[in-house]
C-alpha cells in the first residue's frame, strides 16, 4: 500500500498565514516561515502555500517567503495563487517550488495545464479544484461545480468533469478543495473525494473540513479495511488544526496508523 501523505497547508496574505472559514472571515495564525520550520521539524511529507491575496506584491512577498522556507526544509514544496503563465511557474520554480498549483488560470485558460506539463512535467503541475455542491443530478447522486476566483464566483463547469479534463491535458495531481467543509471542522467532504478518486488516475489531495484526528483518518482509509466512512485520499491537506496547535502532526500520523492507514515516518 501507498504511503499516504500529511501536508499541512498555509494560506499567505501580505505575508502572514491567514484561515478562515468557507474562504471568509479570515484570522492570523502566524508567521509561515517559522511555521513552516515547526511543521518540517514534526514530519510533514510536503508543505503547500498559496497567495491568497491576488495582487503582484502579495505574489513577490510569497515567492520571498519560499525562498527562506526551501534553505532549510528539505520536503516538497507546492506553491498556487497568481499563476497565470509558465512564466509565473517559473518563478515559483525559481524561488525553491518543486511543483505549483492553478485553479481560475486552469479554468480561464485550459491549456495551461499542457504548456505547464510539456516545459516541467505533469508531476510538477497541481489542479486545484474549490469545488462547491449544487444539487443532485437525476439519479440522486451529489453533484458538484467548479469555483473560481477563490471560491466566489460559480463557473457552471461540473467538477468531475473538469478534474477528467485537466488530467487528459496534463494535471499530475489534483487539490481537491471542499467550499462546503472549508473551516467547518465537520470533516472532509467524504463522497466528493472518492467520486473524484474514481474518476482520476493521479493521486487526489483532500482539502477542507479537518476538524479531528478520527476525522483526517477517514479521509484517508481505503475501502478495504470494512468502513464505510473511508475517502482513500493520497494526502490530507491540514491547515486550523495544525496553526492554532489543536493537534501536531506526530499525532496524526500515530492515530491514522493505528487506523490502518499507511503513513510514512
Amino acid at each position: 500500500m501507498q504511503a499516504k501523505r500529511i501536508i499541512p497547508c498555509l494560506d499567505v496574505d501580505d505575508g502572514r498565514v491567514v484561515k478562515g472559514v468557507q474562504f471568509q472571515d479570515l484570522q492570523d495564525a502566524g508567521d509561515p516561515v517559522e511555521l513552516a520550520r515547526i511543521y518540517n521539524a514534526e514530519g510533514a511529507d510536503e508543505l503547500t502555500f498559496l497567495d491568497i491575496g491576488a495582487s503582484y506584491k502579495s505574489r513577490a512577498t510569497l515567492l520571498e517567503v519560499v525562498r527562506q522556507v526551501a534553505a532549510e526544509v528539505f520536503i516538497p514544496l507546492c506553491v498556487g495563487g497568481g499563476i497565470r503563465r509558465v512564466e509565473d511557474m517559473r518563478d515559483a520554480m525559481n524561488a525553491g517550488a518543486d511543483k505549483v498549483s492553478v485553479c481560475t488560470s486552469a479554468l480561464q485558460t485550459p491549456g495551461l495545464l499542457s504548456e505547464m506539463a510539456q516545459v516541467y512535467g505533469s508531476q510538477c503541475v497541481v489542479l486545484s479544484i474549490d469545488a462547491k455542491r449544487v444539487g443532485e443530478d437525476a439519479a440522486g447522486r451529489p453533484r458538484w461545480h467548479a469555483f473560481s476566483h477563490g471560491g466566489r464566483t460559480d463557473t457552471g463547469i461540473d467538477a468531475v468533469a473538469w478534474a477528467i479534463q485537466a488530467v487528459e491535458l496534463g494535471a499530475g495531481e489534483i487539490l481537491l478543495n471542499s467550499i462546503d467543509a472549508d473551516g467547518t471542522g465537520v470533516g472532509y467532504d467524504l463522497p466528493l473525494t472518492r467520486t473524484i478518486l474514481d474518476a482520476v488516475p493521479v493521486p487526489v489531495i483532500a482539502s477542507g473540513g479537518a476538524g479531528s484526528l478520527e476525522q483526517i483518518a477517514q479521509v484517508l482509509l481505503p475501502p478495504e479495511l470494512g468502513t464505510d466512512d473511508w475517502g482513500n485520499a493520497d494526502a490530507a491537506l491540514v491547515a486550523s488544526l495544525l496553526h492554532f496547535g489543536k493537534v501536531r502532526i506526530p499525532e496524526i500520523k500515530q492515530y491514522a496508523a493505528s487506523k490502518g492507514v499507511c503513513v510514512r515516518w
